[in-house]
């Protein structure tokens, strides 16, 4: 069997499974009545380390979440000879991060450690390639036949993200470089999602600077589904400025490329989405989101560590709730199951 039959059998499966986890769920939680789907969650951090994937299983099985795209970090932070402490965040001292292949592998083998139900559940993602090397696409490719039929999708791929770019050894990877393009052509083939990080300005220019750059990767891959992830937000950027044109610009895309699906985790949902204590969803993004029910998903974005799950997806509860019943039941669970899938 082709990557591409396997991937959608996969989903298939996942598909069923998803519901019998739904009456599962909704018999045994005290929390059942809502069902969530993780879009964005991160096995290692930015050290390669994890509590492990049994605290992945058990922190979805304690707060209803029935899937999750798990994905490793591309890039790993060195402790120079420079720096006299070990660093414990990536921005402690000066040193670079450089790209980590071996994310993947370590990603694999924790998920193919777990039974076949809870595998069932998780949804791995390829990420550990550089994404301004034209031979990326090897790496990708070589994971695909390493582990047929495993793979349900392609990133997080870090492009433009302000001071993690600036971290990075080499140039500054871009949604449109020569380098993506055959990797976005070997996703769709396989019928793999994307996930891509492309902040859409820099944290000092008051414009979409770089939009011109995702809207490249759009249009010249219209098979290729794209996830944008924070809809390019980040903290560094939301820090500095409130982007005011930036919902005018997401309505505009999805009206647009219709190969668009918007990542609503943290730094978009606590900054825009919501007003400033979080108790209230802005208007003008809830239109939005009512016009385009069917095209965002949510996600925790945490890093190895998995207590504050619960309370990362339940953050999303104050949008949910301004929703109806079948637009919730979308955004919280349903699109990602469909964008995996390819059944948009």
């Amino acid at each position: 069997m082709n990557p591409a039959r396997l991937a959608v059998t996969r989903t298939r499966v996942t598909l069923v499974l998803s519901s019998c986890f739904l009456l599962l769920a909704t018999s045994l939680s005290a929390n059942a009545e809502r069902l969530y789907a993780d879009a964005h969650l991160h096995y290692v951090n930015f050290f390669q380390r994890s509590e492990g994937i049994q605290a992945v299983i058990d922190a979805m099985n304690e707060n209803n979440i029935s899937d999750a795209v798990l994905m490793g970090l591309p890039v790993i932070k060195m402790w120079a000879a420079s720096e006299p402490k070990r660093p414990e965040y990536v921005f402690a001292d000066d040193a670079k991060v450089y790209w980590y292949s071996l994310t993947d592998e370590i990603l694999a083998r924790a998920v193919e450690s777990l039974p076949p139900a809870d595998q069932a559940r998780i949804h791995p993602f390829i990420s550990g390639f550089n994404p301004v090397d034209k031979l990326a696409v090897e790496h990708i490719q070589r994971m695909l036949d390493w582990h047929p039929g495993f793979w349900a999708g392609i990133g997080e791929i870090m492009t433009r993200h302000d001071d993690l770019t600036a971290f990075t050894y080499g140039e500054p990877p871009r949604a449109n470089h020569e380098a993506l393009s055959p990797v976005y052509e070997l996703a769709a083939k396989n019928n793999l999602p994307v996930l891509l990080h492309s902040n859409i300005t820099s944290v000092r220019m008051r414009e979409p600077l770089y939009l011109g750059e995702l809207e490249d990767a759009l249009k010249g891959h219209p098979d290729t589904r794209f996830i944008w992830a924070h809809a390019g937000t980040s903290d560094s950027i939301n820090r500095r400025m409130n982007m005011k044109f930036l919902d005018n610009e997401v309505s505009r895309l999805l009206a647009t490329y219709d190969n668009l699906w918007i990542d609503l985790s943290w730094s978009i949902l606590d900054e825009y989405v919501l007003t400033s204590d979080r108790d209230e969803v802005r208007t003008h993004w809830l239109k939005i989101i009512r016009r385009h029910p069917e095209r965002f998903v949510i996600g925790s974005d945490l890093v190895g560590k998995f207590d504050k799950l619960g309370d990362k997806m339940k953050a999303f509860d104050v949008l949910l709730d301004e929703l109806s019943d079948e637009q919730a039941k979308m955004l919280a669970h349903d699109n990602l199951l469909h964008v995996l899938s390819g059944n948009e």
